[in-house]
């Protein structure tokens, strides 16, 4: 599951709920958005490694802590906080680091 932020109804608060629900709490996970606006939850691949083509990530999220998967999902605090990530830094983000919290 991905999100295109480049077409006008690709960033919507249900296509943020379908990508967190779509990974799985059993391992880290990181949110990532590509030079070419392509949003993403990287499985294994987290934190500051394999980052070239990466326009912004956000914080890695440790296994077990439930920022991803169905519950996360069901959060819609939680599923509002990543959409305003996406849409307050996309496609000019401050830092290619972004913390939500």
């Amino acid at each position: 599951m991905q999100i295109d932020l480049n077409t006008p109804d690709g960033l919507t608060l249900d296509a943020v709920r379908q990508l967190l629900a779509s990974a799985s709490d059993d391992e880290h996970t990181q949110l990532r958005v590509t030079k070419d606006g392509i949003a993403y939850i990287s499985s294994g691949v987290v934190g500051g490694t394999d980052i070239g083509d990466l326009l912004f990530r956000l914080e890695t999220w440790a296994k077990g802590s439930g920022y991803v998967g169905r519950i996360a999902a069901s959060d819609e605090v939680w599923v509002m906080q990543i959409y305003n990530a996406l849409k307050e830094n996309w496609p000019n983000p401050p830092f290619d680091y972004i913390d939500v919290y």
